[in-house]
């Protein structure tokens, strides 16, 4: 691993709780990470603990092997060859773009700082630019001069804060993936702060969850949606809904019973828990409630967002409960009317309903299938209700 952190504890004075509490993760060379969670969860404080900016109050983090930060020991952020790229992006407004770009190789020979200028530049797609001020451009433009600046040094890490928070949406998404490829081309290692899902997606090659202060996941996107490791981690990515369910062995088969029938494809279900009498919460997502006029199942339009190809569903069924479905957009249902819906899942996620601890995250025990009670004649109506 490149960039090592190890049980991570940083704690403001006059705060009764640490701002980040006993983080763990790596990131290997090469690799874009990337912290995504609400407002106030910890991720800028957890991005200023690596480059130096706030000391640890326990817990260590490593660069290439080196502790550059723990208890004891606080090396500072000019000696740890990072980069930053700020929401702001801080560039010199009477500086032209070359000279902010190369407003960090002073120790270079002019001739030296001047090919790595052009170097920067070219790598953001802005060769030819030198002379330019930064009102001349575009927000997006003016992000990748920030960029080559962050670049031109070749720093060993480099750390990225809500740099797209500033631009619009589309422009978000899209520059998301521009700076990917400019950061691989680069090779460069970058750890990533966003609260922006689609960003994440877009650019990391590993993403983390955190909440309150702690990361409750750290894994690629497709395991983050499919396989979230706490509860909060499944209600914060993608959309998706929680439904009372029974895990059951009915004739030697493991099944799923839920308001909108039995899930009986579980061969890779994650259970994440056994449960006391099997009764449980089942992740249901939007992409796994289709929407089918035959099927036996009905539930009512009660919310309705258009989003161009499709249009999200929020869907009442007859027992109460609630389920959010994808539709294709030429299905303009009206809020009220009564549709056809089934299940469709392909990963089945089960949460126990009954003691969430304090952290958000779920209890845990080794899921147990063999003894599950076999009740063969179990049907919907024995669901608890929610």
């Amino acid at each position: 691993m490149f960039l090592e952190v190890s049980q991570l504890r940083v704690a403001y004075a006059g705060r009764s709780h640490a701002a980040v509490r006993d983080v763990s993760f790596g990131l290997h060379s090469g690799d874009i990470g990337v912290l995504i969670g609400p407002s106030g969860c910890g991720k800028t404080t957890l991005l200023r603990a690596v480059a130096g900016l706030e000391p640890a109050a326990a817990g260590v983090i490593k660069l290439a092997g080196q502790v550059v930060s723990s208890a004891n020991l606080n090396v500072a952020p000019e000696d740890r060859q990072i980069g930053m790229v700020f929401q702001d992006y801080a560039l010199f407004p009477h500086l032209t773009v070359g000279r902010n770009v190369g407003f960090g190789l002073h120790h270079l020979p002019r001739n030296q700082r001047a090919t790595r200028v052009a170097e920067a530049l070219e790598l953001v797609g802005l060769a030819g630019q030198e002379a330019r001020l930064p009102h001349e451009l575009s927000g997006g433009q003016q992000q990748r001069v920030a960029l080559a600046r962050a670049l031109a040094p070749k720093p060993r890490l480099l750390l990225l804060d809500e740099p797209f928070s500033n631009l619009d949406v589309d422009l978000r998404e899209r520059l998301a993936h521009e700076v990917r490829t400019i950061l691989k081309a680069a090779k460069a290692t970058a750890l990533f702060v966003t609260h922006d899902q689609l960003e994440a997606f877009a650019i990391g090659d590993t993403i983390g969850v955190m909440h309150e202060g702690q990361l409750h996941q750290w894994d690629d996107a497709y395991t983050l949606y499919h396989r979230p490791a706490s509860r909060f981690v499944a209600e914060f990515i993608g959309h998706g809904v929680f439904a009372p369910a029974v895990i059951r062995q009915v004739n030697q088969q493991v099944v799923v019973q839920t308001p909108l029938g039995d899930l009986t494809d579980v061969a890779e279900c994650p259970l994440t828990c056994a449960f006391s009498g099997g009764a449980c919460d089942v992740l249901l997502r939007a992409d796994d409630i289709v929407h089918d006029d035959d099927a036996p199942v009905k539930a009512e339009i009660i919310r309705k967002a258009f989003r161009g190809s499709e249009f999200l569903y929020t869907l009442r069924l007859a027992s109460g409960d609630t389920v959010m479905a994808h539709v294709p957009s030429h299905h303009d249902h009206k809020i009220g009317e009564w549709i056809g819906i089934r299940a469709q899942v392909d990963h089945v996620v089960t949460f126990n309903r009954e003691c969430p601890a304090s952290d958000g995250k779920m209890c845990r025990m080794p899921c147990e299938r063999t003894t599950r009670p076999v009740i063969a004649d179990a049907t919907l109506s024995s669901l608890p209700q929610a």
